[in-house]
């Protein structure tokens, strides 16, 4: 297939455009940049429009074997110049090669089985987001949930923060309202989080199924979201500081918790 070399190219435009939230929105898709995330987007079976790469920048056995793969699947391959793949890296010195990738959603209705959960409120930093599922995925915790909007699911920093692990696990767009409806009609368990909370995290025995429960990194959960939990627990802080980055203590406490379950 022709190299492209030219960053005017129709089709290189429109990728460029999925940089910007509107045209992912429009076009329900979003652009996977590096190595190891097209291999894991591919491996996750999401459905790939089509893979860019600079033939001179993909040396690797590993890249190579990655677009045979791809070849294999009959994803549509195009070669591009390494300028034009840096016209549309997100970073400089691109790794040499991008997918472009149609989004899914996920729904509480067709949720596969969930036993160990997160859901964060109004999140509003995209690296805490994918940090936090890449944790999730560490410890073996099943589905995130993402409640009462906040960060866009597919913005890149998320895609790169989770390491790959945002193509493995299930991310649920639902209301406060809808997400404890659906906790109650399962019987979870909601563990809350405050620092104003009495019980010490270190105490608590989670009882499965459970949904750990993060209010956003600014003004945690609300005393109605707060009320609506079985149990709300503290991380003690003995310095100086009043609370922890939200990736942070989500980290600590699934750890915690994923050992006692």
């Amino acid at each position: 297939m022709e190299i492209l070399t030219s960053t005017s190219n129709p089709f290189i435009k429109h990728v460029r455009a999925l940089r910007q939230k509107k045209a992912r929105v429009e076009f329900n898709s979003f652009i996977v940049e590096g190595i190891t995330h097209v291999g894991e987007v591919i491996a996750a079976g999401w459905d790939v429009d089509s893979i860019l790469y600079a033939p001179e920048l993909l040396t690797s056995s590993f890249a190579k074997d990655l677009l045979a793969r791809a070849e294999r699947l009959k994803l549509k391959l195009q070669p591009v110049s390494v300028s034009v793949i840096e016209s549309l890296a997100d970073k400089e010195n691109p790794q040499g090669i991008l997918a472009v990738v149609k989004q899914k959603k996920f729904t509480l209705d067709t949720l596969p089985k969930t036993t160990h959960a997160v859901a964060l409120v109004s999140p509003q930093d995209p690296g805490n987001l994918g940090t936090i599922l890449r944790t999730m995925d560490a410890v073996g915790a099943d589905t995130l949930f993402v409640l009462d909007g906040g960060v866009e699911l597919y913005h890149p920093t998320v895609i790169r923060a989770s390491m790959g692990t945002f193509f493995w696990k299930p991310v649920i767009q639902a209301t406060f309202d809808e997400f404890l409806s659906w906790a109650r009609a399962g019987s979870y368990q909601l563990i809350g989080t405050s620092a104003k909370a009495d019980v010490d995290y270190h105490t608590l025995i989670p009882q499965s199924p459970w949904v750990l429960v993060l209010g956003n990194e600014q003004k945690g959960l609300s005393p109605e979201q707060t009320a609506a939990c079985d149990v709300t627990i503290s991380l003690p802080m003995r310095g100086r500081v009043s609370s922890l980055n939200l990736s942070v203590a989500a980290g600590v406490l699934l750890y915690e918790f994923l050992g006692k379950s």
